[in-house]
């Protein structure tokens, strides 16, 4: 088995794909405050330099435990509506040389699909794939989800 990797995930919400990609590029922070029981501390975002990059630092808890991640957008794209988000800090880096999340909202109607991806290079062939961490993100969608629902 190989040290690079992927995994996806898709789930089905009822916010529209605009308004759920907005929250990721544009108030990202918002994400924390509406999935309280997921990040146990978030520290603010910031523009760095003029690129569209944002810097972010939290401790999540994606399987009982606390974790600490830090990442930087690393893409936006608006007309696909998605965001690559590159972690550079944290637990993660103890297993994976490198770790990217892609979130992507597709409008299907009057619902939307999230298509999530995690591309990871793992740092030896007996660390496991970041199943828990997918699902992780996969239930941050159906939580923000709820809240725009709502709103």
């Amino acid at each position: 088995m190989g040290l690079v990797g992927k995994l996806q995930a898709e789930t089905l919400i009822g916010a529209p794909a605009h308004k759920f990609h907005e929250v990721f590029w544009c108030r990202p922070h918002h994400i924390s405050n509406v999935c309280l029981k997921r990040f146990r501390k978030f520290i603010s975002m910031r523009v760095i330099g003029v690129v569209p990059a944002l810097s972010s630092s939290g401790t999540i808890s994606s399987d009982g435990n606390n974790h600490v991640a830090k990442e930087i957008v690393e893409a936006i794209d608006e007309e696909n509506k998605s965001v690559t988000f590159k972690v550079i800090e944290g637990d993660l880096l103890k297993e994976y040389k490198s770790f990217r999340i892609v979130v992507q909202a597709i409008p299907k109607g009057e619902d939307t699909w999230v298509h999530w991806t995690l591309k990871y290079e793992k740092l030896n062939k007996d660390i496991p794939p970041p199943i828990k961490i997918l699902g992780f993100v996969v239930h941050v969608s159906e939580d923000l989800d709820d809240h725009l629902v709502q709103a």
